[in-house]
Order: structure tokens, then sequence, then C-alpha cells
């Protein structure tokens, strides 16, 4: 197993650079720059130049790229060039309310989700199964920002129960996280049963049945057990997601998280802040997925001999 571990640590390495690279070339790639933010009407084309070539913006990209990662290895995220301020300040003020709200949410989805895949299973083909698989279909083909929204209408404006927007108290997360959560859950909740009517029909659940164990110890312990490893492997793999908080979900909200400062950032053509939001989501990825692969080989044996 450490030699598994090992083998996968080695691998992040390249897949790290090759996002990073993803993440410098992105927003160098949309038209425009942070120097026409800072510039006023009538500039003359001199202040443009003197602008460019403080911020290193006159140097080729691959040297801009050398420059950025070799501070990104030491520690030092830059500096915004609009906000002027230290990108790894604003990210440790941003990154608190993307992890209360993504850890919150997957918290419910993973709850809720599990419960009603296995529900489905259990009822497979009766009207349990039905009534929960219409609505899990009917949640995953609503887009987030619209499902945001609807909400808001009805619980902020119609009601007046939750807060419309911010960050303020364990309130104003109840209507981002369902936001968030009735997408996880349908995800989650299809792969659960999925996952548990495949390993319904294995030898060794017949075999379980011969001996005579009690039909919900079987399904509970057993069952779940094995359909467990993919469903892991998934949750492992929505890490990144779960930093992220959900770009447009935060927005919605007015929530300044990780989501809301990249969506700042573009809109500014800020580059220090951008690329260091995308590179931070792309490590999570990263590490969510390796830790699925470690989740997955420690649950499963025949995963790990296949792995390595």
């Amino acid at each position: 197993m450490l030699g598994f571990i090992i083998k996968r640590s080695l691998l992040l390495i390249p897949v790290f650079f090759a996002a990073s690279i993803v993440a410098f070339l992105l927003i160098h790639l949309v038209p425009g720059d942070p120097v026409d933010s800072l510039l006023t009407v009538g500039s003359p084309p001199e202040q443009r130049q003197i602008l460019t070539e403080r911020y290193g913006l006159d140097k080729p990209l691959v040297v801009q790229y050398g420059i950025w990662i070799w501070g990104v290895l030491q520690g030092d995220l830059g500096t915004a060039i609009i906000m002027r301020r230290p990108v790894a300040d604003l990210l440790a003020d941003a990154l608190p309310h993307s992890i209360a709200l993504g850890a919150s949410a997957f918290i419910f989805y993973t709850i809720v989700g599990v419960t009603l895949g296995v529900t489905a299973a259990l009822f497979r083909d009766r009207w349990p199964d039905r009534a929960i698989m219409t609505g899990v279909l009917f949640g995953s083909t609503l887009p987030s920002f619209w499902l945001g929204l609807l909400l808001m209408l009805v619980f902020s404006v119609w009601l007046g129960w939750l807060p419309v927007s911010g960050a303020r108290g364990a309130s104003s997360l109840v209507l981002p996280v369902l936001t968030i959560g009735l997408g996880g859950t349908a995800l989650v909740a299809r792969i659960t049963r999925v996952a548990m009517v495949e390993t319904q029909r294995k030898d060794f659940v017949m075999l379980l049945h011969a001996k005579g164990m009690h039909p919900m110890r079987i399904q509970l312990l057993r069952v779940l057990h094995h359909a467990l490893i993919p469903v892991v492997t998934i949750l492992a793999l929505r890490i990144g997601f779960v930093l992220g908080g959900a770009i447009t979900v935060e927005v919605v909200f007015a929530r300044p998280g990780i989501g809301t400062l990249l969506i700042r950032g573009i809109m500014q053509h800020d580059y220090p802040v951008v690329q260091a939001c995308l590179l931070m989501l792309s490590t999570a990825v990263i590490l969510g997925t390796f830790l699925g692969d470690v989740l997955q080989a420690l649950m499963d044996p025949r995963a790990r001999a296949s792995l390595t």
C-alpha cells in the first residue's frame, strides 16, 4: 500500500505543473489586460508602457510563467494588480467562506444522497424507487443559478424566513447549501442505487441469503459496504467543488468566497488573482482524485492490485 501511495504521489507533480500552465494561460487568452482597468480616459501611451513594464506584462509569456510559478513554489502568489493586496491575503479572506459553504453542502448531499439511493435500491421497481428517481432526475436538471434565484424568491422575498445574500450567520448558509446540495444529492443517489443493485446480483449475496442471514442485515452491512466504493470515489472527486463552493452560487448569493473572488478577478483582468484561484481549485481537484484512489484501494484490494 505504501508503494501505491508513493507512486500516486509522484504522479501528482507533472499533473500539478500541467494544471498551473492551464491556469496561467486561460486568463491571458481573454481579450484585454489589467492595465486597461488602471488607466483613466485620455491617458497617454507612455503611461500604458510604464504600467506594462512595472507589472512585467511586456515580457514573453514563457518568462512570465516562469517568474510566477517560481514564486508559487516559494509560497508567493504575487500581489493583485487592481486590488493591490497580496493574493495570499485575498485567498485567506475568501477561503473560510468557501469551505463553510462547500463542506456544508458536501455533508448534506452525502447523507441525503446515500439515504435516498439505499432506499431506492431496497424498494427497487416499486413506487418509492420510482418517486425517488423521478425527484432525483428533476433535481439534476435544474440549473444551480436558476434554482438559487427561485429559492431566494420564495424563502427570502415572499416568506422572509432567510437572508437574501451575504455570509452572516448560519442562516445565510441554508439557501446556498440547498442550491448546491440538490444537484449533488441527485448524483450520489443515482450512483448509490446503481451500485447497490449491481451488488445485489453478486454470488456472495445469494450465498448469504442461503445461509439464512436476515435480508435487511445483508443489504445494510454487506451490500452497502461494497456499493459505497464507487460512491466514495465520486465524493472524493468533488473535493474541488467543495473548495470552490460553486462559483455561480456564490455570485448569486453574494458570498465573499473564492468563486466571487475569481469572477471579480476575471472581470478586472487581474492576472495574479485569477491564476491563484484557478490553481487552488485545480490543486483541490488533483488532491481529491488522489484521495479517491487511495480510499478506493483501501476499501477494495482488487482495485489496489489493478492500480499498482
